[in-house]
């Protein structure tokens, strides 16, 4: 059973023609994860409001608090399920302290690689070492002090390794930590979150050059509360449900966004303008309409931004919109393999998306292709993935009575998106 009571095996989804009113955002998992972390290496004296209560945010804030006391001499086995990001800090974190910890998670956090970001730490002088397949969780890292110095990582890593580098860094010793990234890079807005958070908390981190980061050893320190934003990539949901529904006076406040934002996927509201939706912004948040739109091929390089892919790739299936979305590579190794899903379950619902490489995704409706109904056979698969449930949710206003299976796995970053979406089934 699911932490919010539902059903975890299956939802069928019927929505009212209609869509105006309110729906609640999570806080921002990605700010929070930052937060805690940063927090807990200025010696948690920090009051933070708005903490996402995701299941990502809340695996990171348990294992920070049992590495508070992981000195015993013990080995300390931490098992972080799921949470991607919590492996990325973790990693980074306790190679910083003293003790001895076993890092694990679930079967396909095993399957997915950390062996550039153990690398990097093993060049500062850190002890982690692999409990089965090379370059791959579980780890065992054995904590001590780190020395900084000069650094290099390909630029097309994951931002998670680069910001986990960061943010640990002015637990270095002997030097600044001076961090290269070398080729295009990937994920920048991440990377400008971390160092903002990181500022925010009283850190010296910037960008030297385009490609070249210094953390300078000043310790972190901050007493002032911090309030967490609400998360723009959940309001990509909310995007999708208003570019999809019939309703042409559709409204929708989310509140808690803000135009100005260190979240990358603010860009969001640019995105969704050319499918058809405006954003309004207000004191209570971002108000959501529909708005004209062309019927030319849509266009995006989503490097930057690659957790807006499944609503917009889903968008424009729903559509019957002709698109191309590149910038697509991390989306391999991510909760599943997210564009052989979408390809897989888009398919199901008579949409037919092509794989340019590891990159793009591609899809050109044929002019007498028929939709499949979606509400017969099988149920649409999730494969573990919150946002393969969430995106696939508003497919129900072209395909009625779609069902999802493994509902559940929206707890991972939005565990009230059920909740608020019932407020706009028909009852």
């Amino acid at each position: 059973m699911a932490r919010n009571g539902l059903d975890t095996m299956l939802k069928q989804i019927y929505l009212q023609p209609t869509l105006r009113g309110t729906a609640c955002l999570p806080a921002s998992k990605s700010i929070s994860n930052r937060v805690l972390l940063l927090d807990r290496m200025a010696g948690g004296t920090c009051r933070i409001t708005n903490l996402s209560d995701a299941d990502d945010t809340r695996v990171l804030a348990d294992a920070l608090e049992r590495a508070a006391g992981g000195g015993s001499g013990e080995t300390m086995t931490i098992d972080i399920g799921a949470a991607g990001t919590a492996m990325r800090f973790l990693t980074a974190y306790l190679a910083t302290r003293p003790g001895r910890f076993r890092l694990t998670g679930s079967a396909r956090m095993r399957q997915r690689p950390i062996g550039i970001l153990v690398e990097a730490l093993r060049s500062l002088g850190a002890d982690i070492r692999y409990c089965g397949e090379e370059g791959f969780p579980p780890l065992e890292i054995y904590g001590r002090g780190l020395r900084g110095g000069r650094l290099g990582l390909p630029a097309g890593v994951s931002s998670q390794y680069v910001s986990a580098l960061l943010m640990t860094a002015p637990a270095l010793e002997g030097a600044d930590l001076e961090l290269t990234l070398e080729g295009t890079v990937a994920s920048r807005p991440y990377i400008d979150m971390t160092l903002a958070l990181m500022r925010e908390f009283g850190g010296e981190a910037a960008w030297a050059t385009p490609d070249r980061l210094r953390v300078g050893r000043k310790p972190y320190g901050r007493t002032t509360p911090f309030e967490v934003e609400a998360d723009w990539s959940a309001a990509s949901y909310w995007y999708e449900l208003v570019a999809l529904c019939p309703d042409a006076e559709a409204e929708v406040l989310l509140p808690g966004l803000r135009a100005e934002s260190v979240q990358g996927d603010a860009r969001v509201s640019q995105l969704f303008r050319p499918l058809g939706v405006a954003t309004r912004f207000t004191e209570r948040g971002a108000v959501l309409t529909k708005a004209e739109h062309g019927a030319e091929p849509f266009e995006a390089d989503l490097a930057q931004q690659p957790d807006l892919a499944q609503a917009l790739v889903a968008t424009c299936a729903m559509q019957r919109r002709a698109f191309r979305i590149s910038g697509l590579r991390s989306l391999r190794i991510k909760e599943t393999d997210r564009i052989a899903a979408m390809q897989a379950e888009l398919g199901r619902l008579g949409v037919r998306i092509e794989a340019c490489g590891d990159d793009t995704m591609t899809y050109v409706p044929a002019p007498d292709s028929t939709a499949a109904d979606g509400t017969a056979g099988e149920p649409l698969r999730t494969y573990d993935d919150h946002r393969m449930a969430m995106c696939l949710a508003p497919c129900a206003y072209r395909h009625p009575g779609l069902r999802i299976a493994e509902p559940g796995v929206v707890t991972k970053s939005y565990p009230g998106f059920w909740d608020e979406l019932k407020r706009f089934e028909q009852p």
